[in-house]
C-alpha cells in the first residue's frame, strides 16, 4: 500500500483554509472600514482614489476590523518587541492568565476525578450529585463570575484563586462525564471475570477501571485545559484586573484599540491550542507506557 503524502494530505489542505480565511478577513475589513476613511476624507478635504482607499482601510490606527497583517504586527511588537517583564508585553499578560488556568485546571481535574469515583461506586452519589453537577453548567458563566468574586474578595480572597476557582467550575465537568463513562466502560464479562479471582473493589477499580478510564480521561482534559482559559479569562473581566489577557480586552475596548483586542484574542487562541496539544502529547506518552498500539490511519 503506498503510503499518503503528508504535504498533500495535510499541509495543502490546512493552507487552503488558511488562505481562503485570510482572503475572506481582507474583504470583510475593507467594507467594513470603509465608510470610517470616507468620513475621514471628508473631514480633513481629502479626495481618495479606489486604490488609496483600499489601502487606507487596512491601514487605520482604529479600524473596526482591523486587516491581518495589522494584527501580526501587533503580535509581534507586543511579544517579540518587548522584554516580557513589560505591562504591555503579551508574554507577560499571557504568564498572568495561563497561571489562573492551570491552578483551576488542576483543581477541575482533581474533583471531577474524585466525583466520577464516587459516583460509580455510590449508587447515592449518582442519583443526588449527578442532576446537580449537570445543572450547574446551565448557569451562564458571565452570571456566576462577578458573583463568585464579590463573595471572595468580600471574605478576604483576592489575587489568583478566583479566576482559578472560575476555570475550576468550568473544566470539571468534562472530566466528571468523560471519567464517569471510562470507569463504566469495562464490560460485564470482564468484571464477573475479577470477581471470580476473588478480586476486591479496589483491585477491580487500579487493575480494570482505571485503565479502561484513561482514554476517556484524556479526551476529557482537552476539553477541560480549553475552556480552564476561558474560565481564566472571564474571571478577569468583572474584575478590573490590570494584568491578563482579559484585561487587555477590557483596556482594548474601553480605548477603541480593537487591534490590541484582536491580538490579546489570538495570543489567547495560541494558548489554547498550545496547551492542547501538552494534553495530547501527554497522553501519547502515557498511553506508550501502558503498552497501548498506535491507531494506524486510514487513507
Amino acid at each position: 500500500m503506498t503510503k499518503p503524502s503528508f504535504f498533500r494530505y495535510s499541509v495543502v489542505p490546512v493552507l487552503t483554509v488558511i488562505v481562503a480565511i485570510v482572503g475572506f478577513w481582507y474583504v470583510a475589513a475593507l467594507f467594513m472600514n470603509h465608510s470610517t476613511v470616507v468620513a475621514e476624507a471628508q473631514l480633513k478635504g481629502l479626495a481618495f482614489t479606489p486604490s488609496a482607499t483600499w489601502f487606507r482601510s487596512w491601514a487605520l490606527d482604529k479600524p473596526l476590523l482591523p486587516a491581518p497583517h495589522q494584527v501580526i504586527a501587533e503580535l509581534w511588537r507586543s511579544t517579540a518587541g518587548l522584554s516580557v517583564t513589560s505591562k504591555r508585553s503579551l508574554v507577560y499578560h499571557g504568564w498572568v492568565t495561563l497561571s489562573a488556568t492551570l491552578l483551576g485546571f488542576l483543581l477541575g481535574t482533581l474533583l471531577g476525578v474524585l466525583l466520577a469515583i464516587g459516583i460509580v461506586h455510590q449508587k447515592v452519589m449518582d442519583k443526588s450529585l449527578m442532576p446537580w453537577i449537570i445543572a450547574s453548567q446551565t448557569v451562564p458563566i458571565l452570571a456566576v463570575a462577578p458573583m463568585l468574586i464579590v463573595v471572595l474578595n468580600a471574605i478576604g480572597i483576592s489575587g489568583l484563586l478566583p479566576k482559578a476557582l472560575i476555570s475550576t467550575y468550568l473544566s470539571f465537568f468534562p472530566v466528571v462525564v468523560g471519567m464517569v463513562k471510562g470507569l463504566r466502560s469495562p464490560e460485564t464479562i470482564h468484571l464477573d471475570l475479577m470477581r471470580t479471582y476473588n478480586a476486591d473493589d479496589l483491585q477491580i477499580f487500579t487493575k480494570l477501571r482505571w485503565p479502561a478510564s484513561v482514554p476517556f480521561l484524556f479526551a476529557s482534559l482537552k476539553v477541560g485545559i480549553a475552556i480552564s482559559l476561558i474560565g481564566a479569562i472571564v474571571g478577569e473581566l468583572p474584575t478590573g484586573a490590570v494584568a491578563g489577557l482579559g484585561a487587555r480586552l477590557l483596556s482594548g475596548s474601553y480605548y477603541g484599540q480593537t487591534i490590541q483586542i484582536w491580538a490579546a484574542l489570538f495570543a489567547a487562541a495560541f494558548l489554547a491550542g498550545l496547551l492542547v496539544l501538552i494534553v495530547g502529547w501527554s497522553e501519547r506518552l502515557v498511553m506508550r507506557l501502558m503498552g497501548a498500539r498506535p491507531e494506524r490511519r486510514v487513507a
